[in-house]
């Protein structure tokens, strides 16, 4: 797909047009541009795009190389991944999944901004993939407070599970964040001395917006930390009120053990042995040590 800048516009032409003109954007399939030598020879670009692991990008003596990984927001989904080529007057996008083409539509498609250029171009691309993350890692905090009210109320049901797999989540996003901000300081050194002054602005304004991004995620892992920690307290709490309840229960079985074990003892000259109202008695000083103790507890506020 070749695409040129052309009237404040990004308009879609044929191959033979695209050479005619100074700024242009072409989309291929990544497979394509590795193994075809012919499609690289036009571009005057040898260079391979490797596997691609990770966010970066690299100054080269004639152009600028890029890998981009776009984390999935959504479970169970493949994440999304592209290179990009910039030289002085060309952009190059290589593409095997389709989403990157479908942000340049998106772009032609749209309202442009009077002035538009290559450089721009650069920008609302990269930025497109991180439009909405705002409203994401919001969503990510809401799910955090629920875990936390559930916490708090006694619902801990698979906690661990829960905050790992958030946790997780976070620090992706925001590793992916500071590789974008290194994107963004490597476009706004400007090496390859391929932008204006005023474009280098706007790739400062892209490295803003990342470390602000990044500024955020790291709010959400302190979060979590914290609700980490109000959940280990939960349970230190209800396993105090367990011993609590352990101990009420052995001190006031203690005196009857006691009394137990004293009258247990069965020696030949204990009187109470024989007396008649020793059952009674011993059954009544139990049910009052019983009583006293529970109302020392109470007065005491044991529970």
């Amino acid at each position: 797909m070749y695409y040129l800048v052309v009237d404040d516009a990004i308009r879609k032409v044929e191959e033979k047009n695209f050479w005619n003109c100074d700024e242009g954007i072409c989309v291929f399939k990544l497979s394509d541009w590795n193994e075809d030598n012919s499609l690289r020879e036009k571009f005057g670009i040898w260079h391979r795009a490797e596997k691609i692991h990770f966010c970066k990008m690299e100054t080269h003596m004639d152009f600028m190389f890029g890998t981009f990984r776009v984390p999935s927001k959504i479970k169970g989904k493949r994440d999304i991944t592209f290179a990009m080529y910039i030289t002085d007057k060309r952009v190059i996008i290589l593409d095997d999944d389709g989403e990157a083409e479908e942000v340049v539509k998106k772009l032609v498609s749209g309202s442009l901004i009077r002035g538009y250029n290559l450089e721009r171009f650069i920008y609302d691309f990269l930025l497109a993939f991180i439009n909405e993350d705002l409203l994401f890692l919001e969503k990510i905090e809401r799910d955090i407070a629920v875990i936390e009210e559930d916490v708090l109320d006694g619902r801990s049901e698979k906690f661990s599970y829960r905050m790992l797999y958030l946790k997780k989540l976070i620090a992706r996003f925001y590793h992916y964040y500071i590789q974008l901000k290194v994107v963004g300081d490597e476009l706004s050194a400007n090496e390859a001395d391929f932008f204006e002054e005023e474009d280098i602005q706007t790739f400062n304004m892209y490295t803003d917006k990342m470390d602000r991004l990044a500024q955020e995620t790291q709010l959400l892992r302190e979060y979590a930390m914290q609700v980490q920690d109000v959940y280990q307290a939960e349970i230190e709490i209800r396993q105090n009120d367990v011993m609590k309840v352990l101990t009420i229960v052995t001190t006031i079985f203690l005196p009857l053990t006691l009394i137990a074990g004293w009258y247990g003892m069965n020696f030949e000259h204990m009187p109470e042995l024989k007396w008649q109202y020793s059952y009674p008695i011993v059954v009544t000083a139990s049910v009052l040590i019983v009583i006293i103790c529970l109302l020392v507890f109470k007065k005491k506020r044991f529970w």
